[in-house]
């Protein structure tokens, strides 16, 4: 939903990591934008290094429209190239600006920079380049005019000069802004219709009202606070509006505008302006208001999914409805955080793009909701399963003084394929069982599988079929059967070769092309099979399937060897035996685990 992008590049270090994914983001949208080289008064500031290092990142396509005036300590205003004005700041960080002639000394060098960007103009622009090559330069109009649609097009981006902390060159960079921008009325956004096919809408402040909600703030004084973005007509505080995707309707009462954290009432906000409003009942970010009759409804903004899982503790007991009221609220404004609990290890997880996002987010639940959580690494849903078929008997006999407990039952187990989870059959032929006692034989063999056998951990991927058994006419009724069902099941398990499988993921790793060796032997290191490559301008992709085990702590292996430019993505593909080396550890975790947990009952 924006017009434009503001690239904020260090003039000390050069452009960082963040710097290039906010660069490679405003690209995927097809934003112009501005360079803003910040922090000139510090020590070491250096428009020429950095600028080297901003065309090796970024191509020769970015371009001064100002210099400094003075380096470092002594850096106290900048030289407008395209008017050829120099603007000198007050040493008091006041803001206050003297508009003067170019310094004499630095006349040449500001003469060759303004040849150097009316050059890269004409560049941009067919006719600019007949009338460059036909006078050897363009006037004043023609540049103004010409950066304008090159800025728009994305085949220039302005650098400017600034420092935050001197006050220096920020109305300059102002200026930059509306003066190469485009105006929110010369952009078109992505829409869809009523039957979801794509289409474009332009922003206009003529016609009925078109809102979209591009976030929202939970906060726990004033409840959820939607921020919003008129793209068509205006919106009047006290007013009713539609909401286009909930359909349902909502009531505006004070509509204000942000800065920082204070906010200010006011009667209207019109097209292309963002705005804010307090209490809707039903809005929340994505969401399109407008007219009822609106065809249009605003395309969403598409959020990354999770890469990395933390399971979650409550500190205090009794915290938990809290963890979810908490994390409910916070996932409104972040939709890039997940939480659920996993159904196999009953675990509370808290999901997000890293280890950072994961701390933040813990932090804001203390800080604004008062809940306190510890953090570990996720159990593993391990999986147990059989490699060979048997026949086993159970028998289930017991003597009271009324009437006894007696069920007998004869299964063959075998395997089956990878995902065919559990089957059941009765081969029963005659009446050696009960037809009302066979479900009870299977029912306690499922709760017997579940269970687990060599670690605790469901086994699946295996059928039962029943084939024999004995009753007793008075003796005999569900529960016995169903404990013969348990006892059969578990002297099956010691002679069908039990082993324990591990979830697979498939893994895209997203690398500069200069690291995709290291990441590739990493994956090797951990057990994975790399299956392919692919080359996407400078990044590679790494495809690859890895054991999910190896992949817990990969987020922070991943920042270590790419210094923070890589990125992956995985998803579950399916479950794999584990190493026989590797099973004796599961197991012995696993009966560490048991131990533990019957000293705390005791």
């Amino acid at each position: 939903m924006a017009d434009g992008a503001l690239v904020l590049v260090d003039a000390v270090s050069g452009p960082e990591v963040q710097t290039e994914k906010v660069w490679e983001e405003a690209s995927r949208q097809g934003l112009p934008r501005l360079v803003v080289l910040t922090k000139l008064e510090r020590d070491r500031a250096s428009l020429e290094r950095t600028l080297e290092a901003v065309h090796t990142t970024f191509g020769r396509a970015v371009v001064p429209i100002q210099m400094p005036i003075g380096e470092e300590k002594d850096f106290k205003g900048v030289v407008d190239l395209v008017g050829m004005k120099a603007y000198t700041y007050a040493p008091d960080g006041s803001g206050q600006v003297t508009e003067g002639d170019v310094p004499a000394d630095m006349a040449d060098k500001a003469k060759e920079a303004r040849e150097a960007l009316v050059e890269m103009v004409a560049e941009a622009d067919d006719s600019l380049m007949e009338k460059f090559f036909e006078a050897g330069t363009l006037t004043q109009e023609e540049l103004v005019a010409g950066l304008k649609t090159a800025v728009n097009a994305g085949k220039v981006f302005p650098l400017v000069c600034t420092s935050g902390m001197a006050n220096i060159g920020i109305q300059p960079l102002l200026d930059a802004v509306m003066a190469y921008l485009p105006p929110a009325a010369e952009r078109t956004v992505a829409a869809m219709d009523k039957s979801g096919a794509a289409t474009e809408f332009q922003v206009g402040e003529n016609g009925p009202a078109a809102v979209f909600v591009w976030k929202t703030i939970a906060d726990p004084f004033a409840g959820r606070i939607n921020l919003f973005r008129v793209l068509r007509g205006s919106v009047k505080a006290d007013s009713t509006i539609a909401n286009l995707t909930k359909d349902s309707s909502e009531r505006l009462g004070h509509i204000a505008v942000m800065q920082g954290k204070t906010t200010t009432d006011v009667p209207e906000i019109k097209a292309g302006d963002l705005g804010a409003i307090a209490k809707l009942k039903d809005t929340q970010t994505n969401d399109t208001l407008g007219d009822k009759d609106s065809p249009i409804r605003f395309a969403p903004m598409t959020f990354p999914e999770p890469v990395l899982s933390y399971a979650m503790e409550p500190k205090s007991r009794g915290d938990e409805e809290k963890i979810s009221t908490a994390l409910q609220r916070i996932q409104e404004e972040d939709p890039t955080i997940r939480f659920s609990r996993d159904a196999q290890t009953h675990e509370l997880l808290l999901s997000g793009q890293g280890q950072l996002h994961i701390e933040v987010t813990v932090n804001k639940m203390k800080r604004r909701f008062g809940v306190e959580v510890n953090l570990k690494l996720p159990r593993i849903p391990y999986r147990e399963t059989i490699t060979a078929s048997t026949e086993a008997n159970g028998r289930h006999k017991k003597q009271t003084g009324g009437h006894g407990q007696f069920g007998d039952c004869t299964i063959k187990m075998e395997p089956l394929p990878r995902g065919a989870d559990f089957e059941f059959a009765d081969e029963i032929f005659g009446g050696s069982i009960p037809q009302q006692f066979r479900p009870a034989v299977e029912k306690g063999i499922q709760e017997a599988r579940m269970r687990g056998y060599l670690a605790g951990y469901p086994v699946l991927d295996f059928k039962v079929t029943l084939l024999d058994g004995k009753f007793h006419p008075v003796d005999s009724n569900e529960l016995s059967f169903k404990m013969a069902g348990r006892l059969a099941f578990k002297d099956a398990m010691t002679r069908c070769r039990p082993t324990i499988l591990e979830p697979i993921m498939n893994v895209e790793v997203y690398v500069p092309s200069d690291f995709a060796g290291d990441i590739m032997g990493d994956i090797n290191g951990r057990r994975g099979r790399v299956s392919g490559m692919d080359t996407r301008g400078n990044t590679t992709v790494v495809k690859a399937q890895v054991p999910m085990a190896e992949m817990l702590t990969y987020e922070q292996t991943l920042t270590s060897t790419t210094g923070g430019r890589g990125s992956y993505h995985m998803e579950y593909s399916h479950y794999e035996e584990v190493p026989s080396h590797l099973q004796a550890k599961i197991i012995a975790a696993a009966k560490a685990d048991k131990g533990e947990a019957a000293e705390e009952e005791e």
